[in-house]
């Protein structure tokens, strides 16, 4: 396998031959590198961490470290990154906690810019963009093909659903419904679907305008959250992403924006 004669690797780190280490790179013991991942230089990964195949870790990024968490005691903990990420420069994963799980995990093909935070026990999963300086706190959840803009941070144990768009320079500390565009402010609100983006995932029109009456119901209607819910029931029925929507506003235990 190609790797620097600058970089370090611990003897029971586990790489795959087909992976590339850069050069001043370091890899710790139980690191697990699948094929044809590739550290571009000054990487530093701390195990148990396993990632998979096809990942481009940019210079400086720093995967696999304790928790800055002040109840972590030093647990055994793990990460696991999935396959086709890309992980910018100083892009920082803290490893899980026994609070919560102890695994932080990151899916697959997922953009990363540079100097996002992803903090313990968090979970991100498929086709997301996390854009740069993201900050996502311990327990997090970010569902497939989200998208945070900018500098923007989500609170501990927030969920941003599926197909989700935040706007830049944003804090969320409620649940982001999932199909949802949330407009840039220091106390984010939804202000409909995110059409642009489910358009060009091939959503139908129908969909969309189904998903736009709900979220229409769920925050402009002068409506609480369960009127809106029986609303939404009554005039939007029989669409599978509407009863997805309504599946998370239900189990949302913080409350979502709206």
């Amino acid at each position: 396998m190609p790797i620097h004669p600058t970089a370090i690797i611990d003897p029971g780190a586990s790489i795959d031959p087909a992976a590339e280490i850069g050069p001043y790179s370091i890899v710790a013991a139980e690191v697990e590198i699948g094929a044809r991942t590739r550290l571009m230089g000054h990487v530093y990964l701390e195990g148990p961490t396993g990632i998979g195949e096809d990942n481009l870790f940019y210079p400086y990024s720093t995967v696999g470290v304790a928790s800055q968490d002040l109840k972590y005691k030093g647990e055994r903990a793990e990460t696991r990154i999935g396959h086709r990420n890309r992980i910018r420069e100083f892009v920082t994963i803290h490893r899980g906690t026994e609070g919560g799980g102890l695994r932080t995990a990151i899916g697959d093909d997922n953009l990363v810019m540079a100097y996002v935070h992803v903090a313990h026990d968090v979970r991100v999963g498929d086709h997301t963009v996390l854009a740069n300086g993201v900050t996502l706190g311990g327990h997090a959840i970010v569902e497939d093909w989200a998208v945070i803009g900018a500098f923007s941070g989500i609170h501990q144990f927030c969920r941003v659903g599926k197909h989700a768009m935040v706007g830049g320079y944003t804090v969320v500390t409620r649940d982001v419904a999932p199909y949802s565009m949330t407009a840039v402010s220091r106390d984010a609100s939804v202000y409909g679907a995110n059409r642009t983006g489910l358009e060009r995932r091939g959503y139908p029109a129908e969909t969309i305008e189904a998903l736009h009456k709900a979220f229409r119901l769920l925050g402009k209607a002068g409506l609480n959250t369960s009127q809106a819910v029986a609303r939404i029931r009554q005039e939007v029925s029989g669409v599978a992403e509407v009863e997805e929507l309504l599946a998370f506003l239900e189990a949302s235990p913080r409350g979502v924006i709206k």
